[in-house]
C-alpha cells in the first residue's frame, strides 16, 4: 500500500473530485452463522463507471482494491480491506476533502463505522446496534436497497449474543 502523500497533488485532487460525484461509501451486513453476532459487517468504498480508465487510474495510484465487471456491464473499483480503509482511504479523503455536503456527511458516517469496527465495538450488542444505526444514516435517498432490515439484524443478533 502506498503512502497517499506520494500521489501527485493534481491526481489526488482529481480523484477526490471524481469520487465526490461518482463514489460511494457503504456499510452492509452478511448473515454468518459462524460470527458471534450472527452477522458480518462489510465496509466498502467503491466507484462504478461504464469506462474502466478512471478506475484503473485510481487503482494504479492507490495501489489497493480490485476492479471487476458487474452483471449490469459497469466496471466497479472496490476497496473492502478494513486495514486499507483505515490506513489509506480515510486519511486520503480526510486530506483531499469533498466539496458536496452529502458526500461529506456520508464520509463522516463511514469514518465512524471504520473506527467502531477497529475498536472491535461491533462485536458487542451495543456496538452492532450503533453500526446498524450508522448504516441507516448513510446514503439516504431514492434507490437505496437493503437486503436485511435493521429489525432483521438486531432481533437475530440479540438472540445470538446472549
Amino acid at each position: 500500500m502506498i503512502n497517499y502523500n506520494q500521489i501527485p497533488t493534481n491526481i489526488a485532487w482529481y480523484i477526490s473530485g471524481f469520487v465526490d460525484g461518482e463514489g460511494s461509501f457503504n456499510i452492509s451486513f452478511r448473515k454468518k452463522d459462524d460470527y458471534k453476532t450472527g452477522w458480518q459487517p462489510v465496509l466498502s468504498f467503491n466507484v462504478s463507471q461504464r469506462e474502466r480508465t478512471i478506475l484503473a487510474l485510481m487503482k494504479q495510484h492507490f495501489k489497493c482494491g480490485i476492479i471487476k465487471v458487474r452483471n449490469d456491464g459497469l466496471h466497479s473499483y472496490d476497496v473492502t480491506n478494513p486495514k486499507v480503509l483505515k490506513e489509506f482511504i480515510l486519511p486520503f479523503f480526510t486530506k483531499y476533502k469533498f466539496l458536496s455536503q452529502i458526500k461529506k456527511k456520508n464520509f463522516a458516517i463511514f469514518k465512524k463505522a471504520v473506527n467502531l469496527m477497529f475498536a472491535k465495538e461491533h462485536l458487542t450488542e451495543a456496538g452492532l446496534k450503533e453500526l446498524v444505526d450508522l448504516r441507516e444514516k448513510i446514503n439516504v435517498g431514492a434507490g437505496r436497497t437493503r437486503k436485511y432490515t435493521k429489525k432483521d439484524i438486531l432481533s437475530e443478533s440479540s438472540e445470538t449474543i446472549r
